[in-house]
């Protein structure tokens, strides 16, 4: 392998890394997950794409793409080749305000985005904690969302088309296409073809259409990100009369760079909003109450709503710089609901708070009320914001980890699964950190458990295992936002039901692309949409990336 590598290294216009040093910077995510790679692979070209992807195949090693690695599930740590996409595919390369529409490639910061489309009234809009850094890429692959989802919902929804390269090195374009393009392009001789063909016979199967509406999570659940997104692709008009046109990219979006290498992505745009914008900051004395008041905001249609306990209040009375922005706090209060709306004007914001805060009192729910504006509230929003840093910078051992802090449920079952997630680390002696999305039914959720200790890992494990149980109970997802990749990977087949993980294609099942178990990463550039199994003896059922097409 050193002496392919080297050769490989020749053959690059890019560069290619198999020393320690690199390895061990790349071997680690923003995820609880650590594995040295093979080696880490900075392309300069799409025909540097093109050469790695055949090395993988040739030399049966699998491609982990990557952009800025803020992946929380270990999407990006891998034994393989790491190929890291945020140095020279960073252009933005064609805007249409027309048609609302963007081209990028995949290294694109969000924010740098929206600094170029606001001189022409526009914005990408999911905006991610770490939108300052996170890249296009790593949002289509993780389908990303973040606070304003209410209002913009998530990466999926904006993704119109992508140029890809596949498995066998060929270039594919996936887009939007009607029922005649849909079934010209299942006639066609191209290895492309062949992939519209299997899904067209796999979700034609009306005993699979059955079994996939059954066991996916609600559709009333917007953040869904459990396994691959087969549910919302049988919804199109192949398989349902009158549906959206067919579109490879309701799956490509949420897939986590295991279906094929993107090199180019076409993105819908918005014009920018109203441009008062006004946080009421609601005051509570318990989780519980915040979420009944949530369901009672949620009626005046604000464009966020965010929760903010009292964990991370706590974090922030010691930071120099956060400490700052609790001026608005009163108080020890158990959570505050950051409820945001966007209007014309100031007045229409004041009214509707208005309304929103005398509901709230008169259902007993809150105990002070702040309304903020301009510098205030963009305070807070860097308070919420800085949460996530601010818990991993909790003294002593015990920390709040990321074990199930992406569950989303139906935002009206939300107060009761939280009240039952509660009771269920209660029996550990556990509790637990709970911020952000409220409005869309998902909040991040981190038990404080001490990984250093064999007992802290083993609750980690057995937390894991009851929170999927729960999930699954209330038909939610167990990612809502930040993905399966090797945290939640292997409880796939509990989330989307036996047939459906096992259910086959040519080759495989829907589940056993995502189920990627902890210790082992079995992503294969040549299981990208079509190839053979190659499992590991570690892994016989979780090679087949996709493997039925």
């Amino acid at each position: 392998m050193d002496k392919a590598l080297a050769e490989l290294k020749q053959e690059l216009e890019g560069q290619l890394f198999a020393d320690d040093v690199m390895r061990i910077l790349y071997a680690t995510d923003a995820s609880a997950y650590r594995e040295m790679p093979l080696a880490v692979a900075v392309p300069a070209s799409v025909s540097d794409l093109r050469k790695l992807i055949m090395f993988a195949r040739a030399n049966k090693t699998s491609l982990i793409p990557r952009t800025a690695g803020t992946s929380l599930a270990g999407q990006v740590v891998g034994s393989g080749i790491v190929v890291d996409v945020s140095k020279s595919f960073t252009k933005i390369l064609e805007v249409n305000t027309d048609q609302k529409w963007v081209r990028v490639e995949p290294g694109v910061i969000r924010d740098e985005l929206n600094m170029f489309l606001r001189p022409l009234g526009f914005m990408f809009g999911p905006e991610t904690s770490t939108a300052n850094r996170a890249m296009i890429g790593g949002m289509v692959g993780n389908n990303s969302c973040g606070s304003n989802s209410i209002i913009y919902r998530s990466t999926r929804e904006h993704l119109l088309e992508v140029k890809a390269l596949l498995s066998d090195g060929s270039e594919a374009v996936f887009r939007s296409m009607d029922l005649e393009e849909f079934e010209s392009k299942c006639d066609g001789s191209s290895f492309e073809s062949s992939i519209y063909r299997k899904v067209r016979a796999l979700l034609g199967d009306y005993n699979n259409q059955e079994e996939i509406r059954r066991e996916f999570p609600k559709k009333s659940i917007e953040r869904r990100n459990t396994g691959y997104a087969v549910d919302i692709l049988l919804d199109s008009a192949p398989f349902v009369a009158g549906g959206a046109d067919f579109n490879f990219c309701k799956l490509i979006a949420g897939s986590e760079g295991t279906l094929a290498f993107l090199t180019e992505i076409i993105l819908n745009i918005v014009p920018i909003p109203p441009r008062e914008t006004g946080l009421l900051c609601v005051h509570f004395h318990t989780v519980d109450e915040s979420l009944r008041a949530n369901l009672i905001a949620l009626k005046f249609k604000p464009s966020a709503s965010e929760l903010i306990d009292h964990y991370i209040l706590e974090c922030t009375k010691d930071n120099i710089e956060q400490s700052k922005n609790r001026f608005f706090v009163q108080g020890d209060p158990g959570a505050i609901l950051v409820i945001e709306f966007l209007r014309d004007s100031k007045d229409e914001i004041e009214s509707v708070a208005t309304k929103v805060i005398n509901e709230l009192r008169a259902s007993n729910l809150g105990y002070h009320f702040p309304l903020l504006f301009g510098d205030d509230a963009k305070k807070i929003w860097a308070l919420r914001k800085a949460g996530l840093g601010l818990l991993g910078n909790m003294p002593g051992n015990e920390k709040a980890v990321p074990v199930i802090e992406d569950t989303a449920v139906d935002v009206n079952d939300l107060p009761q699964y939280i009240k039952e997630f509660n009771e269920i680390l209660k029996r550990y002696g556990l509790y637990s950190v709970h911020y952000a999305h409220a409005g869309s039914g998902e909040l991040h959720l981190r038990p404080i458990i001490n990984l250093k200790t064999a007992e802290g890992n083993e609750l980690f494990r057995q937390i894991a295992e009851e929170i999927a149980s729960l999930v699954k109970k209330y038909n939610g997802s167990l990612s809502g936002e930040h993905g399966d990749g090797r945290l939640r990977g292997e409880f796939i087949r509990k989330m989307i039901g036996e047939k459906n993980y096992d259910v086959e294609g040519d080759k495989g099942g829907l589940g056993s692309g995502s189920n990627i178990q902890p210790e082992q990463d079995c992503r294969y550039a040549t299981d990208e949409f079509d190839a053979p199994v190659r499992a590991r003896p570690k892994c016989p059922k979780i090679s087949n990336d996709f493997s039925f097409l």
